[in-house]
């Protein structure tokens, strides 16, 4: 227990800073792109647009990014069970983002289904 308690420390010593610089890299690069639309325009620049995702390719990319996710976190967690049993408890945890992984795709399709009855 105590290995785990060092490595979850070290874990957290690393991830938290690296979080952090995660998230104002995204805000930079957002504050960025929004200057240089903004510089475009002043100038008359016609700048494209990126067109919106739908939400039926919302709901699929977030069940794609959740079922790979829960994948390699059991793969991960598989791995380590092969040295400490216990780890299959921890592994079998996947099952939660995989089945929401599956719930976004089955919204994915109901959207689309609904979107060709109506139409």
């Amino acid at each position: 227990m105590g290995d785990i308690t060092g490595l979850a420390a070290v874990i957290m010593l690393f991830g938290i800073p690296i979080t952090g610089m995660a998230l104002y890299a995204w805000y930079r690069v957002s504050r960025l792109r929004t200057e240089e639309r903004l510089a475009a325009l002043a100038r008359g620049v016609n700048i494209p647009m990126e067109p919106e995702l739908s939400q039926s390719m919302r709901s699929r990319r977030s069940g794609i990014l959740l079922v790979a996710g829960a994948i390699g976190y059991v793969i991960t967690f598989s791995l380590i069970a092969r040295v400490e049993p216990d780890a299959w408890v921890v592994a079998s945890f996947g099952a939660i983002p995989f089945t929401l992984g599956l719930g976004y795709f089955l919204d994915s399709t109901l959207i689309r289904r609904d979107l060709r009855s109506s139409s």
